[in-house]
């Protein structure tokens, strides 16, 4: 490589000054009729050529290798039966053909598996950002043509890109498609989800038909299968039944051997329930200190719907005046307690006396809705210990404690039992002390003696370890009764005070089946594949949760106490997908990752993303069924694949990119010879001036003699 370089002496503005001086005397001496013009010209622009200091430069070069990107898809889709093969008998047979080039370096650059699917546009752009693209002399990628980021793709190459597909031309697949689902739903009322089912890729007659099988279940309970239409959006109407997340799987019966995969036959779509409102019936029996404390709790909760009825005038209580005169409000109670009662998801009875105002007709309907799934919680005071206790009525017998008629008019500090320490109203209140100390709370005063019910949990006990707090489940419903109507000392501060509207939401909360709150429970805090399991449980220790995978293979895992009541355990799941969770008589299903599996909502090969970059760089989509093509090079403007003889090829065009690995630099003429260079010039031009003047002068003189 040789190019010419300067390296002037003088600013190159004063160079150029002195060039276009010497073109202006050199002109001058031409208008004047002066001979040597040309010589003092071709002087002064020496002159300005020897300040330039011209050299010549002389590089020496070495060839670079060329490079060539080699692709290697192992996504999940690349699994599929069949594709792996293909795929590591092409990698290898095309490593050896590309090691076998002369001047030729190999990139193997490997497209993973990811939640986002395919992404080999984007690992593409990356490896052709880390080459040189003067020595980039091809791009080979081994894929089934499945990716997820085709906007990443380049819109041209310096060298030409193939694609070699995975895969064969009947295959075929039958997939579940979720159109629209919702994030939320409302409890007890319909949620839609549209979805299709569809087939891709080349159906066999046997496998074609016009309706299938399609089978829903939600939180793994019993299936349900209903005939649809292939082909065609369907909305499926869905009622949750609780709040948290409730899990949807939909799926279709396997159309058979020769399909694809079965993975995108199911989806588990998981859907949020939450309530509307919650609709509270409070019925306080008489005005008294703490009949506020519940008022102002369920009136501070914006979910929460109440109606608070306080018996100020009791039939015992007659005065003789007429009811049109009074300005109190009659208390409905046919309205309430018959005909609206299942409208309602909590009764509370805050020192109720039956003093007649309710018939026992009422009281049985009230029994019926709690065995039904209604929710009843009694807060007691003296009147428990009378002859006008609820105890007495027909309600007494899902009442979770008997009274024994005794009333404990003394100082004491609400303390948890091993099973309060255990269960989620009671476990983790403010002030609570760890197990065996004494909990840092203030005392209450009186309390009614009760006896609680086989089967009925105390979680809470006061003086003499009477119980205090008991809960109990009927039926379908459940009960709760606070056998003091003192709790408003604790939200007085009176000796402290205590957590007293945390304690009364958990009790109201529980009875209204709130998820948080289920004493045996299973719990899954999942970010992205990791699982967090937490077992709420009344035992002393919990089994190990069975994990039932996608693919039925099963699986236990261990867990380790983290609290009263409470065991833990850390898992990562190995792949998106439904797995089933067993542990006792608890089920569960968990979704990981989307509702199905970005890799296999399309598994059938197809070329639509790659073909546009492979026309535009003179490459060539092959598929690997007709076998691996054969690699050759070609000159860059020639085409890049054809047929053969045997079977087709494919080209690189070699770039042969070189670099400099040496500079020398001469300089065009040494200072002595532009000295004599400049000086001849000057020479030159004074004898051709010399010359000229001296005959004119011997003219003259003839001229004059002759005359």
């Amino acid at each position: 490589m040789t190019a010419l370089r300067f390296d002037p002496a003088l600013p190159w503005w004063a160079i150029a000054a002195l060039a276009g001086l010497a073109v202006l005397v050199a002109g001058f001496a031409l208008w004047r009729g002066l001979r040597g013009w040309v010589w003092r010209g071709l002087a002064g622009l020496a002159a300005a050529a020897a300040l330039a200091g011209p050299a010549l430069e002389l590089g020496s070069r070495a060839g670079l290798s060329d490079i060539v990107i080699l692709l290697d898809d192992r996504s999940a889709s690349q699994n599929l039966p069949g594709r792996g093969e293909q795929t590591d008998a092409a990698v290898d047979q095309l490593g050896q053909q590309i090691s076998a080039l002369p001047n030729t370096e190999l990139r193997r650059v490997t497209v993973g598996d990811d939640p986002d699917g395919t992404l080999l546009a984007t690992v593409l752009a990356r490896a052709i950002a880390a080459e040189p693209e003067g020595r980039l002399a091809g791009v080979i990628a081994v894929t089934d043509g499945r990716i997820h980021d085709p906007a990443m793709l380049p819109s041209e190459l310096p060298a030409p890109f193939h694609a070699l597909l995975t895969g064969r031309p009947q295959d075929w697949d039958r997939r579940l498609v979720i159109e629209e689902a919702p994030a939320f739903g409302l409890i007890d009322q319909e949620v839609t989800i549209r979805l299709r089912i569809e087939d891709q890729g080349e159906v066999p007659p046997e496998a074609r038909t016009g309706s299938v099988n399609l089978r829903i279940s939600i939180d793994g309970e019993a299936e349900q299968v209903f005939a649809v239409p292939m082909d065609s959006s369907l909305e499926l109407p869905v009622t949750l039944t609780h709040a948290g997340q409730n899990v949807v799987q939909v799926g279709f019966d396997a159309p058979g051997a020769g399909e694809l995969t079965d993975r995108n036959n199911t989806a588990a779509i998981s859907i949020n329930g939450v309530r509307d409102r919650l609709r509270v019936l409070l019925v306080s029996g008489e005005p008294h200190a703490g009949e506020r404390t519940w008022r102002n709790l369920l009136k501070s909760d914006a979910a929460v719907d109440l109606i608070h009825f306080t018996i100020l005038r009791p039939p015992d209580k007659s005065d003789g005046v007429p009811v049109n005169e009074l300005s109190l409000i009659a208390f409905p109670t046919r309205e309430l307690f018959l005909e609206r009662i299942d409208d309602f998801d909590l009764i509370i009875f805050d020192r109720y006396r039956v003093r007649g105002i309710l018939p026992p007709d009422y009281f049985r309907n009230i029994v019926r809705y709690v065995e039904n799934g209604g929710a009843i919680l009694v807060a007691a005071g003296p009147e428990m210990a009378s002859v006008e206790s609820l105890n007495l009525s027909p309600l007494g017998s899902v009442l979770p404690a008997r009274p024994t008629g005794r009333v404990v008019s003394q100082p004491f500090t609400p303390a948890l039992t091993e099973a309060g320490r255990r269960h989620p109203v009671t476990s983790g209140l403010p002030g609570a002390s760890g197990e065996g100390g004494g909990e840092t709370w203030g005392r209450w005063l009186r309390m009614a003696e009760v006896q609680p019910n086989s089967g009925a949990e105390v979680v809470m006990t006061g003086a003499d370890d009477l119980p205090l707090l008991v809960m109990d489940r009927v039926g379908e419903g459940r009960v709760a009764m606070l056998t003091s109507d003192q709790v408003w000392l604790w939200g007085r501060g009176f000796e402290g005070g205590g957590p007293q509207l945390e304690m009364l939401r958990r009790i109201a909360h529980w009875s209204m089946k709130e998820p948080e709150l289920e004493e045996e429970a299973l719990q899954a805090d999942v970010s992205g594949l990791d699982v967090q399991f937490t077992r709420r449980t009344m035992e002393d220790r919990a089994g190990p949760v069975q994990i039932i995978h996608p693919d039925g293979k099963t699986e236990e895992l261990a867990l380790e106490e983290a609290g009263p009541g409470r065991f833990r355990a850390d898992w990562t799941a190995p792949e998106p997908g439904l797995y089933r969770l067993r542990d006792g008589d608890l089920r569960r299903v968990l979704a990981l990752g989307p509702a199905a599996p970005r890799e296999f909502e399309q598994t059938v090969a197809s070329d639509e993303a790659l073909a546009p970059l492979a026309e535009t760089t003179g490459g060539a989509v092959s598929r690997l069924s007709d076998g691996v093509p054969d690699l050759r090079t070609v000159s860059p403007g020639r085409p890049a694949h054809g047929r053969g003889v045997a079977r087709d090829w494919i080209a690189i065009t070699p770039r042969e990119a070189a670099t400099v690995t040496g500079l020398e630099r001469t300089p065009l003429l040494p200072g002595w010879a532009w000295l004599i260079l400049i000086s001849g010039l000057i020479l030159a031009g004074w004898l051709a001036e010399g010359r000229a003047g001296g005959g004119s002068s011997t003219r003259g003189r003839a001229g004059a003699g002759t005359y």
